[in-house]
């Protein structure tokens, strides 16, 4: 399959020879379906679980309209990236900083994308490590509740030793089987929040009201709540690299598998999406917790395997938001630093990233909080409107036409999402600050 694309030639020996060994541009047979699973996997989080907390304060209006356009937004934006994806006659751009490189220039692209990407991206996987630790914490406590507590900071450190070992395998297509199993688990834990919270029935004396009982308060949780949001959309950071390994050629470019599998991924994201969402917070209205399994408590076998399932998930989540990071460090060790490829190269690397997302996620198990404030500035531009900025410079499409419209709507609405969000996520760090605890 591999010279099946049309796209490697016009390169050096040596530079083929790189680019088979690196982890985003070593394999180019991958299925439309690879795609699926892995913008599934990627897309979504176990934030999913947060989304009736953030629905609560957003109110049912405006959280149901937020939930929508965010989700129209991102396939939009989506779209044009897999579209973008070959807009260069005879080459792919197969990372994110590469199209950024097309449209602004080779510094000023690498400038601007690679470090919103590299926050999105580190900082999801260390969110992983601290999800991954929690959850299995807490199916310790479903399974066991008489048994001797066990800190945190110890649970993290198991899940994280499995990506001593996962972190391994070379590149996307090999992990394939870790995403679908990732992508099949986070359909699972989401059906099962909303159908128990059904199952449960309507909370006695619900209240749909503002958490706040200040209008200041309101309109900050409102903002933090925006921030939440775009972090269950963070999928973009990952879309061209994920591409990069399906086969093209003239007659079938890649952009037509890829897109099919997109679209089955975002039919998924809505089933996770939207029913636990709105299931969630009509059930439980302004009392729901901000992860809603906590909320649902009983039966203990049940939430024990949602938890379970959450741990399978993100396992593969960290895999994926890995991926690229490896690709960027391992080609400027072989590209700028000349080092040779090799396995050895390749374990220390990873071995250090693994070991360096680990070590704060036990130092910060609150790391989740700090990411809705710094997440808002990365966030936002590389999943709602960077996309669209890349189209009017490349694509040119003429001045107020719909393209053009539609493309400065979502830039505006992306920039005042980038603005907001991290005012709330600092409401949310020094509401939250004193029971912050370094090593718990």
């Amino acid at each position: 399959m591999e010279n099946a694309d049309s796209f490697k030639d016009g390169k050096t020996a040596e530079e083929k020879a790189i680019d088979d060994w690196l982890p985003v541009t070593s394999a180019r047979n991958a299925k439309w379906y690879y795609s699926a699973f892995h913008n599934v996997t990627a897309m979504v989080g176990a934030g999913v679980l947060s989304l009736p907390y953030a629905l609560s304060e957003l109110g049912w209006g405006p959280g149901v309209v937020v939930l929508v356009l965010s989700w129209i937004i991102t396939l939009y934006t989506l779209w044009q990236m897999v579209e973008m994806h070959e807009f260069l006659p005879g080459k792919r751009l197969d990372r994110y900083h590469e199209l950024g490189q097309a449209a602004f220039g080779e510094k000023l692209g690498l400038w601007i994308v690679v470090p919103q990407q590299l926050i999105v991206e580190v900082g999801t996987c260390i969110v992983y490590m601290v999800t991954g630790g929690k959850s299995l914490q807490k199916f310790q406590q479903s399974v066991c509740p008489t048994c001797k507590p066990i800190k945190t900071s110890y649970f993290i450190l198991i899940f994280g030793s499995v990506h001593f070992v996962l972190c391994l395998l070379p590149n996307f297509n090999s992990i394939a089987g870790v995403s679908l199993a990732a992508a099949v688990m986070s359909l699972s834990y989401s059906s099962i929040a909303w159908i128990a919270s059904l199952l449960k029935g309507i909370h006695q004396d619900v209240d749909y009201s503002y958490r706040d009982k200040t209008t200041g308060g309101n309109v900050l949780n409102f903002f933090s709540a925006l921030g939440d949001v775009a972090f269950a959309f963070a999928g973009h950071n990952v879309v061209l690299e994920i591409q990069a390994t399906i086969p093209s050629t003239p007659q079938i470019p890649s952009k037509k598998p890829m897109w099919k599998g997109v679209v089955v991924a975002y039919i998924v994201v809505a089933l996770c999406y939207f029913p636990v969402a709105l299931v969630g917070y009509y059930i439980f209205g302004n009392s729901v917790d901000d992860n809603i399994l906590i909320t649902l408590e009983k039966p203990n076998w049940l939430i024990a395997m949602a938890n379970l399932f959450v741990v399978i998930h993100v396992i593969g989540g960290y895999q994926i938001f890995s991926m690229p990071v490896f690709d960027m460090v391992e080609t400027f060790f072989v590209k700028q630093l000349k080092f040779k490829p090799c396995t050895q190269l390749r374990m220390v690397v990873r071995f250090t990233y693994v070991g360096l997302t680990l070590f704060i996620a036990i130092a910060l198990p609150f790391f989740g909080g700090l990411l809705g404030f710094f997440g808002g500035f990365a966030l936002a531009p590389t999943s709602y409107y960077l996309p669209c900025i890349i189209w009017l410079i490349v694509v040119k499409p003429r001045r107020f036409s719909r393209s053009w419209w539609i493309n400065w709507i979502c830039i505006v609405l992306g920039v005042l999402l980038m603005i907001l969000a991290p005012i709330g996520g600092l409401k949310t760090i020094i509401a939250s600050s004193r029971n912050y605890k370094f090593f718990a």
